[in-house]
């Protein structure tokens, strides 16, 4: 269906309000949205409690980040119309607020609004009016202590449950939706029933009927939902901290020459505009930050590398990682590959994998994309073009210094300009990013473990 006809038919899109249910053993939070003229959508989360759980409900910070993660999850089906005009009901927001969300939403749906060619701008895409009231709670008066670390099931969530190993006491796990590779990885790090809290997100299925009908469709800043989701979870169990594991690669675009980036949520950027917000508007008892921001997903292969504890467990494709398998065709799996290829030799790799993909003809095209010899990057969450580039002559050198014939692609790549450029480089692990927000004793963690990686 046409954006310009959408927009028109649908002008309005309202997000009604939000209920809370809280029984002994889990909270319920129902929403209620509706694009006018079309339909009504109620997605549902499922937060179960832990022993030492107290009742928030009716704290204001808990019902403000209910209201706040409403915000986010409302995207998913805007996105079904483009209604120009959004009306929030169950909250207040200031300009400032608003000044905020839409620049999440306008940044965060970039390529969404590349990829269906629709030509807009960040004052003009959306009209977001607020029209009820603050919302009123109580106050909660425990403190906050210990660390809250989202899990996802990659290698990156993985090598910061190997970071916080020392302080495995008071960590606690966090994963949205019963993700099986998610869970195992958590596991295989230690982490048990009483130290993982798993939460459950329902889409609604209208939202999904509409998408088989043509209606608009597309990728949204889900590590935006997961934020606000994390920080929820953060609140009920009174954790200090919620550590995340993005890295610096996330802040590079996907389509080159443009601010286009599947992982604007992942970004820098986002995260200290996350932060600033929740300090101002929702608790400051929260600290949000990355605990890998100032790494490379190069240096993170690297200290993952050194891990083989974790090497059957952790899943990364998104395509297979509900069935627990590398799907073995996707740019996310042939990314992974390659950054893991520059420390580990090939009979490693593929037993990772399944399958030599290093080897295969018919995904080129995906490698030419990943070093930049395509102009665009695959729409995943990958690493930047330049460190792919020294992956692939790192891992070049070390067949070469060991006489092993090279994997056809590379055989392909020794070729060309790229590699004349790039043969010299390979990763440094003095290298560290200053723009982060990790606290000092985080930030002594991460420099320890690269100086170990240095010797």
């Amino acid at each position: 269906m046409e954006y310009t006809d959408l927009i028109k038919k649908y002008p309005e899109f309202v997000y009604h309000d939000f209920d809370i249910v809280e029984d002994e053993q889990e909270i319920h939070i129902h929403y209620a949205f509706e694009i006018i003229g079309l339909s009504n959508f109620n997605p549902e989360y499922v937060y179960p409690k832990s022993l030492n759980h107290e009742a928030v409900s009716l704290s204001k910070s808990f019902r403000e980040t209910v209201f706040s993660l409403g915000m986010v999850e409302l995207i998913s089906y805007w996105k079904l119309t483009c209604s120009p005009h959004v009306r929030i009901e169950c909250g207040s927001l200031n300009e400032d607020q608003i000044r905020w969300w839409k620049k999440l939403y306008f940044n965060g749906l970039g390529e969404f609004f590349y990829r269906n060619h629709i030509k807009t701008d960040m004052e003009t895409f959306m009209n977001l009016h607020s029209a009820g009231q603050p919302i009123a709670g109580t106050e909660l008066m425990s403190s906050f202590s210990g660390n809250l670390i989202p899990v996802g099931g990659g290698k990156d969530s993985l090598v910061s449950l190997d970071l916080l190993k020392n302080s495995r006491p008071i960590n606690h796990a966090f994963i949205i939706n019963h993700v099986m590779s998610a869970i195992h990885s958590a596991e295989a790090a230690g982490y048990d029933s009483d130290s993982l809290t798993v939460v459950s997100r329902s889409l609604d299925p209208r939202m999904l009927e509409f998408n088989k009908q043509g209606y608009l469709n597309g990728h949204t800043p889900f590590s935006a939902l997961a934020a606000f989701a994390s920080l929820l979870c953060a609140i009920a169990e009174h954790r200090e901290y919620i550590c995340l594991s993005n890295e610096d690669s996330a802040n590079e675009s996907t389509v080159a020459g443009s601010s286009v980036n599947h992982q604007y949520s992942k970004t820098f950027e986002f995260e200290k505009d996350f932060n600033e917000y929740c300090q101002k508007y929702i608790t400051d008892k929260v600290h949000y930050f990355s605990l890998l921001r100032p790494l490379s997903e190069l240096q993170i292969a690297g200290i993952f590398s050194a891990l083989p504890q974790y090497f059957h467990v952790f899943r990364s494709c998104n395509v297979g990682q509900k069935q627990e398998k590398w799907c073995g065709h996707c740019a996310k799996c042939l990314f992974v590959c390659i950054m893991l290829s520059a420390f580990l030799d090939d009979a490693t790799v593929d037993s990772i994998f399944g399958r030599s993909m290093l080897n295969d003809e018919e995904m080129m095209g995906l490698f030419e994309q990943l070093t930049g010899i395509e102009d665009n990057k695959p729409f995943e969450c990958v690493g930047t073009r330049k460190e792919v580039n020294i992956a692939v002559c790192m891992s070049i050198a070390a067949h070469r210094k060991n006489g092993t014939e090279l994997p056809l692609m590379y055989q392909r790549y020794a070729e060309t300009a790229y590699y004349d450029t790039y043969r010299d480089m390979a990763v440094s692990f003095k290298d560290y990013n200053t723009e982060n927000l990790l606290p000092a004793a985080f930030e002594k963690t991460v420099k320890e473990r690269l100086a170990e990686m240095d010797r």
